[in-house]
């Protein structure tokens, strides 16, 4: 049985490695609220530091690594447990990513997990909901980041529709006005590039209608305070107000001679293309009045950081949405689950898996395992792993679930070795160690068996395994016997050495 709760740390922390600006957020858990000590903030702007083949500059990694040795300063005493840090859209986009992250995560000394849009979506719907007075009600929420635009319609603290689109506010003005000029052409052009993302939603967001729409982060906060400083809206973003936004931004003619009240000059190069969304998102959506919410992605980790210290993890209920969807044998899963965590109980110090996220992991494999027999019997496993990886599982960074595919994968048959060696550096030698403890688990209950097994103790010394059974348990059961000595075959492919008696 897995552990519910962790120690509530002192001090929790989230870092928001934008597209646009990094963030980091340090607050101290207290009853009812999070007490706000640090709020940190640098225009990076990663998404510009992109070139044309979508790899990121090494000047543009110098800046970003130089920003998060600043913010590791602050979070050195923490533990692990106690921080989140996630990279959005210009790290799901570039082709360097990888190797760019290995080096971000030793200059800030935690890990960072890279987000899906949808998963990006819900945290800063969770954001922003903490931080308003009356989270009760239906409510549309938009943020404009650096590269993307996330939308989400929520009932109080649950999003019920949610959507991620390839538009920021980096990305468009260096589309449309990366030289500079402002015309009525050029923004007519931004204007349908972003109506055609914002469209397809269009029937689905306006059907579920919402009584309020809120806006997050910096392009709509910027718009706020420019609206309000022009004296062209004192109650949030009018349609009106963009309208003389976008007048006041074509009569300057060029970025750097519009100046308009209100508007930090940081944010003046980037500003053109997230007001060219914001009006798509208005004109498309018919929203009547925007309000500027406190809450961001940021705020957003901290909870979702906190509901996972609590137990309360939003990924375990995602593990069982897709296991109903895709009619998994319960009774099967929690038979291998349990078999799955007394063996990896037997080996978790010698084999560094004593983590939380280790037995998580583990029992989420099990749980999802046959999810592929859905689809087919021949190469279910295979099925499986390309069901999870491909997925929108909430909660989940992709790195999670590229490792939970690959545990699925590697459940039966022939150790996929290409496939482990295909996850980034720091989570192969678990996942290769998580797939050896399921694959023992699932052959045990093979027989699908309601009757308990004999408890197999398990020893490891590094690539060396044994299994030794009590009271002729395995004598009087050949067909294990036969599975064990294929596995060690399979095993063997893989560098494993396995014994059993």
């Amino acid at each position: 049985m897995l552990e519910s709760r962790l120690s509530l740390p002192d001090t929790v922390a989230a870092v928001d490695l934008g597209s646009n600006s990094f963030h980091l957020i340090v607050a101290r858990p207290t009853p009812g609220e999070l007490l706000v000590l640090d709020k940190f903030r640098e225009m990076v702007q990663l998404a510009a530091g992109l070139d044309e083949s979508k790899r990121l500059t090494k000047d543009a990694q110098a800046r970003a690594l130089d920003c998060l040795r600043r913010f590791g300063q602050r979070l050195r005493r923490l533990p692990a447990h106690a921080v989140r840090a996630v990279g959005t859209n210009t790290l799901r986009t570039a082709k360097n990513a990888r190797g760019f992250l290995a080096k971000a995560e030793e200059a800030l000394g935690h890990p960072i997990e890279t987000v899906s849009g949808i998963e990006e979506a819900r945290l800063i719907y969770l954001g922003v909901v903490q931080s308003l007075t009356d989270p009760a009600g239906r409510r549309l929420v938009l943020d404009i980041g650096g590269g993307s635009t996330e939308l989400i319609i929520g009932e109080g603290l649950e999003p019920l529709e949610m959507a991620s689109l390839s538009l920021g506010c980096v990305t468009m003005s260096q589309a449309f006005f990366g030289g500079g000029e402002i015309n009525t052409a050029r923004w007519r052009q931004a204007e349908l590039a972003a109506l055609r993302e914002v469209e397809p939603l269009q029937t689905r967001f306006r059907s579920t209608g919402w009584k309020e729409a809120v806006g997050a982060s910096g392009t709509i906060r910027a718009a706020n305070a420019v609206v309000r400083a022009e004296g062209w809206s004192q109650e949030g973003i009018t349609p009106r107000a963009l309208q003389r936004m976008r007048d006041s931004a074509l009569k300057a003619g060029r970025i750097d001679r519009w100046r308009p009240g209100g508007l930090n000059p940081g944010r003046r190069s980037v500003f053109p293309g997230g007001v060219v969304v914001l009006c798509a998102a208005f004109e498309a959506l018919g929203i009547e009045r925007m309000l500027a919410a406190d809450g961001a992605l940021r705020e957003g980790l901290l909870a979702d950081l906190l509901a996972r210290i609590r137990g309360e993890d939003v990924r375990s209920r995602s593990v069982a949405a897709l296991a109903h969807r895709f009619h998994v044998d319960l009774k099967q899963a929690s038979r291998v689950e349990q078999t799955a965590l007394l063996l990896l109980a037997q080996v978790s110090e010698d084999w560094v898996l004593a983590s939380r996220e280790s037995r998580y992991l583990l029992s989420w494999a099990a749980t999802l395992h046959e999810i592929g027999l859905d689809l087919a019997h021949q190469q279910y496993h295979k099925h499986g792993a390309y069901l999870i990886a491909e997925s929108d599982l909430i909660g989940f960074s992709r790195e999670e679930q590229r490792v939970l595919a690959a545990l699925v994968r590697a459940h039966r048959r022939k150790f996929p070795v290409l496939a482990m060696e295909a996850l980034p550096h720091q989570r192969r030698r678990q996942a290769e160690r998580l797939a050896i403890v399921l694959r023992l688990a699932v052959i045990l209950h093979r027989s699908r068996g309601e009757g308990p097994i004999a408890e197999p103790k398990f020893e490891v010394d590094g690539k060396s395994l044994k299994l030794r059974f009590r009271d002729r348990w395995l004598d009087d059961r050949p067909l294990r016997r036969a599975d064990l000595q294929e596995e060690k075959t399979y095993l063997s492919a893989a560098g494993y050495r396995l014994k059993f008696t």
